[in-house]
């Protein structure tokens, strides 16, 4: 199984367009000849990136969902109706359509955060603020949940 994990501090420049980092590209070339799908993340603003065979069993999933439960319908109008097809042109670079850049407020400076089968893209100054909030909260908690205590990191 192919995991994406690390962040990575990237940049994106004037037209939209940021470098994937190498240590990605072999296994997305592998994995998905450089096909992506880039969505919005409903709950942060933040964007979502998948290899496309990881996104077509996530869709197949969202289309699946009942079509007359309010909940259902906007998340299927939300991840559906904002999920860009995106490839990784020979440079190793991705364009970001400019309404997926301004409902994550990404501007230069970018974090790529990999999460296990996909890849979450954050404005870095937003990731680092989400981040720190999540280790307060942490601190403050001084409890994990039941089902992180049974893994042994």
């Amino acid at each position: 199984m192919t995991m994406f994990t690390g962040d990575n501090s990237i940049n994106m420049d004037a037209k939209g367009r940021f470098v994937m980092p190498s240590k990605y590209r072999e296994r997305l070339e592998q994995l998905c000849a450089n096909q992506l799908v880039v969505t919005i993340d409903t709950q942060v603003r933040c964007l979502l990136v998948y290899p496309r065979n990881e996104w077509e069993k996530i869709a197949e999933k969202i289309e699946a969902l009942p079509s007359f439960q309010p909940g259902t319908i906007r998340i299927k109008r939300l991840i559906l109706g904002h999920a860009q097809e995106l490839e990784i042109d020979s440079n190793g670079r991705i364009l970001l359509p400019a309404s997926l850049r301004e409902y994550a407020f990404l501007e230069k400076k970018l974090v790529l955060l990999g999460q296990g089968k996909k890849f979450e893209l954050w404005d870095e100054a937003e990731w680092t603020k989400v981040r720190d909030g999540y280790l307060e909260v942490e601190a403050q908690e001084g409890e994990m949940p039941q089902e992180l205590m049974n893994i042994a990191l």
